[in-house]
């Protein structure tokens, strides 16, 4: 196991006349036997970060390390890391066997006795010792992955790379290979450098995950940390499905008002500046509805225009009347709740992020109550059904 350190790493691209920035002053700290997660959209940097841990790419500026030794201008052959692919690129005229050992044979002074012991303890480990001697195109995809990871274990590296390695597969095979990617992680205990689009698979996997967007490090903590304390409202909009509701409002001391809604914090929230122009931020799982008229500022009336029932919740979309401006409620089961009818929205206050309207930057996150039920009233968001 190994820590890798990027110290203010950059890479920038020739496009004729144009230097394309891909990755911005990254720094980053990656623990021995972490498993963190790079995440963003497309062209956020993310695989190029990668392929620079790697070697594939060199770096424009900055350093980076493993265990405390500079690789930064290393061949990738002589960097103790194995990168498993998105295309996973396995050699189709080999076996099973012969993908496996085909590294160490040709990078190592192993002996072929030494080099089969390797390979078969990897198969056992990925349950795919029934297809030593198949090659690729007799493989499913999830065997296909198993193969590629097992090609990367076989050499005990000091870290993997993993290059959106389940985007080729379906749904239900992803999940599935998605928790035993966790658990051989956790049975190796080798420091995991992951990149994915899916804000899913850096939720649920992660020990940490780095949100990137434009080659700049967004936010870099632990999953919880960064769905529950956005530092900017890039990070809060990214993670999160459906999406954080963000509202426009005005901030005057302690009180956030807008032409529906006004409330007063029981104290005054440190702006850090003198501006009112702020962005609210409520998840959707937060907000509560009734059918009740409203009762006071922090709530108010809106109109239901969408309800997408998916099973165990729904997602139901509300206008606010008078406004141009939709919310995104989550409740719980099969609402009665029907697309015309009237609903009352109520923000709660422990539900209140504040971001400066100008940078995006957070201002005040709302409270994490983890998993506990609201037993606040209205109730809790089904209570419209």
């Amino acid at each position: 196991m190994a820590s890798i350190t990027l110290d203010s790493i950059s890479k920038h691209f020739s496009d004729g006349d144009e230097t394309v920035v891909a990755v911005d002053e990254l720094d980053l700290t990656i623990e021995d036997g972490d498993f963190v997660v790079l995440v963003g959209p497309s062209g956020c940097g993310k695989t190029t970060t990668l392929r620079c841990i790697a070697g594939l790419e060199s770096v424009t500026e900055g350093e980076i390390r493993l265990q405390g030794e500079e690789m930064t201008n290393k061949l990738p052959e002589n960097r103790d890391v194995a990168m498993v692919f998105q295309s996973y690129a396995l050699y189709p005229h080999m076996t099973v066997r012969e993908n496996m050992s085909f590294g160490l044979k040709y990078s190592t002074d192993l002996s072929d006795q030494e080099i089969e012991e390797k390979v078969q303890n990897a198969v056992e480990m990925m349950g795919i010792d029934d297809l030593l001697d198949r090659k690729p195109e007799d493989l499913s995809g999830g065997q296909q992955q198993r193969v590629a990871l097992g090609r990367a274990i076989v050499r005990n590296p000091e870290a993997f790379l993993m290059d959106e390695p389940l985007s080729n597969l379906d749904a239900k095979l992803r999940a599935e290979m998605r928790t035993y990617l966790q658990q051989l992680q956790e049975d190796i205990g080798v420091t995991t450098v992951y990149v994915t689009h899916d804000q899913t698979e850096a939720m649920t996997m992660g020990d940490k995950i780095a949100i990137l967007n434009d080659g700049e490090l967004q936010q870099y903590g632990t999953p919880a940390e960064c769905y529950h304390e956005p530092q900017n409202t890039f990070v809060a909009e990214f993670l999160g499905e459906p999406a954080i509701n963000l509202l426009e409002m005005e901030l005057d001391g302690s009180t956030l008002t807008a032409d529906y809604f006004e409330h007063e914090f029981q104290s005054t929230v440190d702006t850090q500046g003198s501006y009112t122009d702020v962005i609210v931020g409520i998840r959707p799982e937060e907000l509560l509805l009734s059918t009740e008229e409203p009762t006071d500022t922090t709530s108010f009336e809106g109109t239901v225009s969408v309800v997408e029932h998916l099973g165990k919740e729904s997602n139901i979309y509300v206008e606010i009347d008078g406004t141009d401006t939709e919310l995104t409620v989550i409740v719980d089961g099969d609402p009665s709740t029907a697309e015309g009818d009237t609903v009352t929205v109520h923000i709660p206050e422990d539900a209140i992020h504040v971001f400066d309207g100008r940078t995006g930057e957070a201002i005040k996150n709302a409270e994490h109550r983890g998993d506990a039920p609201r037993t606040s009233s209205p109730q809790r968001s089904n209570s419209a059904s």
